[in-house]
């Protein structure tokens, strides 16, 4: 397995509180740092995975099995980063 590097830009909060953290990190998201910057939370992960999708769709699977979602991934693959942040799109905007 390989350790991943990504980030997820979340949808709906614009700060990550201690609160919010406590519960990501309850919900699996005990690889990743949370932050915020200019008003966009954010969580940057080292996940391990087989591939870079499965980690970033494990992490995304984590986040919204709370309150939270996901706005768009950032990583340095931008293939990858594509793909996914169109069917993000889709998801969030019902088709």
């Amino acid at each position: 397995m390989t350790i991943h590097e990504f980030a997820l830009i979340l949808s709906g909060v614009s700060e990550v509180t201690e609160e919010a953290a406590n519960v990501l990190y309850e919900a699996g998201c005990d690889d990743g740092s949370f932050a915020s910057r200019d008003g966009v939370a954010f969580i940057m992960f080292d996940r391990e995975a087989a591939s870079l999708r499965e980690a970033i769709e494990t992490a995304i699977a984590n986040v919204r099995s709370t309150v939270f979602g996901v706005l768009r991934v950032e990583t340095d693959d931008a293939n990858q980063v594509t793909k996914i942040n169109a069917e993000l799109l889709g998801s969030v905007s019902g088709t």
